[in-house]
């Protein structure tokens, strides 16, 4: 595997974390929790983009997607029910048997590889939509790993990036928050020097080769205990939606 972006040390923590991926009350908690908003911001950008009917049975049909990153398959599944040909990349080789066994127990063919977004680059792999989910803070060179996830795009596809914000919140939220005092992450998984502000994601997409098109923050509610899209508060979580030309 290349090793352009990927940093090591952040695979083995999620590698430690791999069988919990499917637990909603474990390590993985907060993406249980986050993942109705993130599908909600995911399934619309996709199609309005494509055209697509959300409405109707299967309305992603006909469409390849890269879920890299993609974990347990948290969204390669959903994204697999709506009738895209999904493929689940990622660079923690423990998380992809137990994505294949759970697509297998749902009944859904999902291509899982333990690959990196460079290789497939390489081996001059296309789609029409690349989700890049939780993922770009972990690396070790986000202008190349992004430029790698341009490259995975055919002309016209849609990339989706969500991150976290950098800012003295994000690290109250984020990190003290979720791994000290609710303890919904183990301490460590996040370094808060290499969270990235909506600008400086903004300029790295367009370093990249793709044009931002939309940004929205993800906003947890303390009393309702759920998240939901804001068009404003970007402050801590947030998703962008970018186009190749």
């Amino acid at each position: 595997m290349s090793q352009t972006t990927i940093d090591p040390s952040e695979i083995a923590k999620f590698e430690a974390m791999a069988a919990e991926w499917w637990n909603p009350h474990g390590k993985f908690k907060p993406l249980h929790m986050l993942n109705p908003c993130r599908l909600e911001y995911i399934t619309n950008q996709i199609a309005a983009e494509f055209g697509r009917d959300l409405t109707k049975p299967k309305p992603f049909a006909g469409l390849r997607l890269l879920d890299i990153g993609c974990g347990g398959g948290l969204l390669s599944e959903p994204m697999a029910r709506l009738g895209a040909d999904v493929v689940g990349a990622d660079a923690a080789a423990r998380n992809i048997p137990v994505a294949q066994l759970h697509a297998q127990q749902e009944g859904l063919q999902i291509d899982y590889r333990h690959t990196s977004a460079e290789d497939m680059a390489a081996a001059g792999e296309q789609f029409d939509v690349v989700l890049n989910m939780e993922v770009v803070e972990h690396g070790a060179d986000p202008l190349a790993y992004l430029t790698a996830c341009r490259q995975l795009l055919k002309p016209g596809g849609l990339m989706l990036c969500s991150t976290i914000n950098r800012n003295p919140k994000s690290y109250l939220m984020a990190i003290i928050g979720a791994e000290y005092v609710m303890r919904w992450l183990p301490k460590g998984t996040h370094d808060w020097a290499k969270f990235i502000t909506p600008d400086e994601l903004y300029e790295l997409i367009r370093q990249a080769g793709l044009n931002p098109v939309d940004r929205k923050g993800f906003v947890f509610n303390k009393l309702t205990w759920s998240w939901s899209l804001s068009d404003k508060d970007l402050s801590v979580n947030y998703v962008t939606a970018s186009v190749k030309p």
